[in-house]
C-alpha cells in the first residue's frame, strides 16, 4: 500500500479508476490512501474498496478526502466493509460539505438497516445533491 500511495502522490499519476477489492485494507491503509489522494486528487473519479475491513474508522478517513474541494470522485464502492450507522453519518456530513460530484455510493452487504441509510437516501431525493444511486 505504501508503494501504491507513493505513485498516487506523484503529479504525473493520472489514475481515474482505482480498484482495491479484498486487499486486507484497514483504517491505517485508508489513512495512507487518503493522504496520497489529497495530494493528487483531481483525476480519480472511481474508487472501489469493497470487501476490506475498513470499518467506521476507515470510512471516517475517506470522508476527509470526500470533503476536499478538489475531490472529483463520482463513484465510491464500499461493499462488505463492516460498516455501521456511524459510517453513514460520516458520509452524510462529507457529502453535504462537497455535494457536487459523487453520483454513486455502494454500501451493499454491510448489514445496514434502512434507518441507518435514511439520511443518505434523503440526499438522493434532494435536487441539491448529485447522488443518484445508493
Amino acid at each position: 500500500m505504501k508503494r501504491l500511495c507513493e505513485i498516487l502522490e506523484t503529479p504525473f499519476c493520472k489514475v481515474k479508476k482505482l480498484t482495491l477489492i479484498d486487499c486486507s485494507l484497514s483504517e491505517i491503509s485508508c489513512e495512507h490512501l487518503v493522504s496520497a489522494l489529497k495530494s493528487n486528487p483531481s483525476h480519480l473519479t472511481e474508487l472501489d474498496l469493497s470487501d476490506n475491513n475498513l470499518k467506521d474508522g476507515g470510512v471516517k478517513e475517506l470522508c476527509g478526502f470526500l470533503q476536499t474541494p478538489l475531490c472529483k470522485l463520482q463513484t465510491l464502492r464500499l461493499m462488505k466493509c463492516s460498516l455501521s450507522k456511524i459510517s453513514c453519518d460520516h458520509l452524510v456530513t462529507a457529502l453535504k460539505s462537497n455535494p457536487s460530484h459523487l453520483t454513486e455510493l455502494d454500501l451493499r452487504n454491510n448489514n445496514l438497516k434502512k434507518s441507518d441509510v435514511q439520511q443518505l437516501e434523503d440526499l438522493v431525493e434532494s435536487p441539491d445533491y448529485k447522488l443518484e444511486y445508493l
